[in-house]
């Protein structure tokens, strides 16, 4: 009888312990505060639902290493993994390890050959110190996860490189983290987080890190110092991690962050959708009353886009992601062609001078989005650089002479001072053109659905 009633104790204190275990699993996430303000340890937004566990880094990890890498043209980038902690009075992030001591330097933008530009980028201190030497440097918040630190300076402000220099190496740099990572942004500006902020929670579940205002120290278990460029708004899937990811996956963050609309091209039967980009002031078409008046007479219904920076970006998303067509004149405001869907025209015009960034910048994307593309190459004629220069100056017959003199020239010459007047007749076998592509896979859209309907 005494045996049976130790047996029953015996189970019974089992049972205790178990709900016991249970008890704490069910609280825990209550327990952990949501506040970054006064959290010790911030492992995640409560604000949001909880992620799904991700197979990444969560704690500390036990190879410690300071590593940079200066081989790519256009940025330099370091990984730190170990003790990491923020010092942003004195511009610095120190790894502690056991290893002898070492620093690097870094400015983490993508354009370091751009020395002009670089010098105004602040320098970060990347500082790998023996753990005997932490002299009270404690942590304020503890992130159980990575953190991807960028400048939010240079460039920053123009659209283009809004894009080139941020946004898609932002999402290179982080897409193998997926979500789980903080960006911690150096000479950040506060419209930037406003303008973009619904393309960066989709890459990122936690808030944003202001280094240059946030005086307190932020730990991380791997920190990543610049960010991967694979081009001018390109995505290099062989480069990627994970690997095959491509600058269609980043279309795909945009649908996600201004409300995935249908991205399947309308009938037939309705007018194909024309966006046109204007310009203000330098590079301007002189007759736009005239081209949008032809390209309804192609076919088109047409939509003028005069994008500025006020502009919300949702709403060009929206115009671009509904056009079946986009035409405008090289320019920053192209750089939203990310926003059409695969499969449509751009139909880029390129004033005197400006070819080979047209191509590099516009071109060269679009193709890699899956556009099609028509490039109109205009004539001096088209230009009011023919009200300026003598028919036989090389800034009409042969302007790659003068854009090999220097940036600073072909800027001044080409790009600030020249306005297009379009030859109507030439552009109409463009607009043609895009209209009967156009029309055609519409049709071969159609004859699809109803073949799977029948």
């Amino acid at each position: 009888m005494e045996k049976t009633r130790e047996k029953s104790k015996r189970h019974f204190v089992r049972l205790l312990f178990i709900i016991s275990l249970a008890s704490c699993s069910i609280l825990m996430p209550f327990l952990i505060t949501n506040d970054p303000y006064s959290a010790t340890v911030f492992s995640i937004s409560l604000s949001k639902p909880l992620p799904k566990p991700r197979a990444i880094l969560s704690s500390p990890a036990k190879e410690t290493y300071l590593n940079c890498d200066r081989n790519a043209f256009s940025s330099d980038v370091c990984v730190l993994r170990g003790d990491i902690r923020t010092n942003p009075s004195l511009s610095s992030i120190f790894l502690y390890s056991s290893k002898a001591p070492v620093t690097e330097k870094i400015r983490p933008y993508t354009r370091k050959w751009e020395t002009s530009i670089m010098d105004k980028i602040k320098e970060l201190d990347l500082v790998a110190v023996n753990r005997s030497a932490d002299d009270g440097h404690r942590c304020d918040v503890i992130h159980r996860v990575p953190a991807v630190i960028f400048s939010g300076g240079g460039y920053i402000g123009n659209v283009y490189h809004d894009f080139r220099d941020c946004m898609v190496p932002l999402f290179i740099t982080s897409s193998r983290f997926n979500r789980r990572v903080v960006f911690v942004v150096v000479q950040s500006q506060p419209w930037w987080r406003n303008k973009y902020g619904e393309i960066l929670s989709r890459l990122t579940d936690y808030p944003l890190v202001d280094f240059s205002r946030d005086n307190r120290t932020h730990c991380f278990p791997e920190a990543t110092v610049g960010l991967h460029v694979h081009g001018e708004l390109a995505v290099d899937p062989a480069r990627t991690t994970p690997k095959n990811t491509t600058i269609n996956d980043f279309q795909g963050i945009l649908d996600l962050a201004y409300g995935s609309p249908q991205r399947k091209p309308a009938s037939s039967a309705e007018k194909p959708k024309l966006a046109i980009i204007f310009r203000k002031g330098s590079r301007s078409v002189e007759n736009e009353a005239e081209v949008v008046r032809l390209a309804e007479a192609v076919g088109f219904r047409v939509e003028v886009l005069r994008p500025n920076a006020t502009m919300a970006l949702v709403d060009i998303y929206r115009s671009l992601n509904s056009a079946d067509a986009l035409t405008g004149v090289v320019g920053c405001a192209l750089t939203h062609l990310l926003f059409m869907r695969p499969g449509s025209v751009f139909i880029q015009i390129k004033p005197l001078g400006t070819e080979w960034a047209a191509e590099a910048n516009y071109g060269e994307p679009a193709k890699a989005i899956g556009l099609k593309y028509i490039p109109y190459l205009i004539q001096p004629k088209e230009s009011s650089l023919s009200r300026v220069y003598k028919k036989d100056d090389p800034v009409l017959t042969n302007p790659e002479s003068i854009s090999k003199q220097g940036w600073a020239i072909t800027k001044k010459v080409f790009l600030d001072k020249q306005m297009v007047r379009i030859d109507l007749r030439r552009f109409k076998k463009r607009l043609t053109a895009a209209y009967e592509h156009i029309i055609a896979r519409k049709k071969a859209q159609d004859q699809a659905l109803l073949r799977s309907e029948s």
